[in-house]
């Protein structure tokens, strides 16, 4: 069986009903990830613009990145076949939050975004040499572990962000303390073996014969992941800096 930690790329992903007449391609796929990433970083250029000219409607542009991108992705997810529309306007807003997320934090530690970026798509394309020379390999145990992690790593968020609303939150995990910082290396680990999952996972749906807007669809699964890894570096590269 197909696992994924991800939840845009689960068991049940690349089932489709009656002929396929055009069919995934890695090529096609690699395509649709690179258009997507190009969208966030536009997106991501425009709030991080208005931090810079100090816009009072910078926190109205997050805020509706934020919520609309949570809703675009839950709609991609449950609608494959509107990816093509749903994955691009995802992109877009969650550029929006990620901008002015980055322009906030490089405020703080001036010259943690470029850091955050560089060790993003390095280990995105580490992970993808290790995958496509069979250094690494998603096995059936591998993929179990990694989503048994990362379904534990979501749960705590969970219960933190409930706990925020009543003024407290779990302790050490933020802080720049060993602890704190120990946690976030284990959720930037998970969050890059994710990686390996979601790269599995497409090569299934290529040699599936699955639909051709599942390019868009996988594009958009990879993408999650590379937001989430993304900031997962930055947050642990601020508990760095605060330690220093």
């Amino acid at each position: 069986m197909i696992r994924s930690s991800n939840p845009a790329l689960n068991s049940k992903t690349f089932e489709h009903n009656g002929p396929v007449t055009e069919k995934m391609t890695l090529n096609g796929t690699t395509t649709k990830t690179l258009i997507l990433l190009m969208l966030v970083m536009f997106a991501a250029s425009k709030t991080w613009a208005m931090f810079l000219d100090g816009n009072p409607n910078l926190t109205l542009f997050m805020i509706g990145g934020l919520i609309g991108g949570l809703i675009f992705a839950i709609i991609t997810i449950f609608k494959k076949t509107w990816s093509p529309v749903t994955a691009p306007i995802y992109a877009l807003l969650e550029g929006l939050a990620l901008g002015g997320i980055s322009a906030f934090f490089e405020q703080m530690y001036p010259g943690i975004v470029i850091d955050a970026v560089f060790l993003t798509f390095g280990t995105l394309f580490a992970l993808l040499m290790a995958y496509k020379s069979g250094m690494i390999k998603a096995t059936e145990n591998f993929k179990l572990g990694i989503v048994a992690a990362t379904g534990g790593i979501m749960l705590i968020y969970v219960i933190n962000f409930i706990m925020s609303f009543f003024g407290s939150q779990i302790p050490l995990i933020h802080e720049s303390g060993t602890f704190g910082i120990l946690f976030s290396l284990f959720v930037v680990t998970i969050a890059a073996l994710n990686l390996v999952l979601d790269f599995d996972f497409i090569e299934n749906g290529v040699k599936a014969g699955a639909p051709k807007y599942m390019e868009w669809y996988a594009s958009f699964g990879l993408i999650v992941t590379l937001v989430w890894l993304y900031l997962e570096i930055l947050r642990l590269l601020a508990k760095l800096r605060n330690r220093n």
